[in-house]
């Protein structure tokens, strides 16, 4: 039995019959299913040998019709979704970048019938530091990682997946001690820069691959699959 068949029967099993009653002329799961497969497969990319990163965040969007029969078992079906996503990936040797999510949301360019997928590599992210905007304003910049805002005070912090790192990212391609973002007091804004510490997939910033360089506000600073973007503000702001 095809991982699709097997989806469908947990489904069919934990739903009544109003669920297929509901989708008869409609978005049928199984294609939902296999959307999500087909781009979990195309947005693979290589980290070595036995590894592949995938996105873990996925996005199916519906038309109105199809978003209004599907929100009753919306949770349901995302539940086996994700199981399903996770034992396809465990037979394709493939590494989520996260936790893996998915959302339904209504898009007026959709017919009934028809449904897009989008999908984000979005890596944990933790931090002990104060994560409040107005904190980040007072501190005058801020990095932003995956919809989370971090404050960057002097002496400024380390980026990586290891435990001793200050800002974790639980990103396959990022190094234990990956990089670290330098902050110094100046005359009307912090001065930050990043330093790759020896990382084993370098830093780059906006594109390009560096050892040390300043930070303008904007900047981006992307570290294995993962990008951060340095902010500067005002507590005024």
């Amino acid at each position: 039995m095809g991982m699709l068949q097997r989806f469908e029967n947990r489904l069919e099993q934990a739903v009544s019959g109003a669920f297929a009653k509901a989708f008869r002329s409609a978005v049928q799961p199984v294609e939902v299913a296999a959307a999500l497969q087909r781009e979990v497969d195309n947005s693979a990319q290589i980290l070595s040998r036995n590894r592949r990163l995938v996105p873990n965040t996925f996005e199916v969007e519906l038309s109105a019709l199809d978003y209004e029969r599907l929100q009753p078992y919306s949770q349901t079906l995302t539940t086996e979704l994700v199981d399903m996503l996770r034992e396809h990936a465990d037979e394709q040797h493939y590494m989520f970048a996260g936790p893996v999510s998915i959302a339904f949301s209504e898009e007026d360019d959709l017919t009934t019938g028809r449904f897009r997928v989008r999908s984000q590599a979005a890596a944990q992210v933790v931090s002990d530091r104060q994560q409040s905007g107005r904190a980040a304003r007072k501190a005058g910049a801020s990095l932003t990682v995956n919809g989370s805002t971090h404050v960057l005070t002097p002496p400024g912090l380390v980026v990586g997946r290891g435990s001793e790192a200050d800002l974790r990212i639980n990103d396959p391609g990022v190094s234990r001690r990956h990089a670290e973002f330098r902050v110094s007091s100046g005359r009307s804004r912090p001065e930050v820069s990043v330093v790759d510490l020896g990382s084993t997939n370098g830093t780059l910033v906006n594109g390009k691959r560096v050892g040390e360089a300043p930070l303008d506000d904007g900047a981006t600073v992307r570290v294995g699959n993962t990008d951060l973007v340095v902010r500067f503000t005002s507590e005024e702001a």
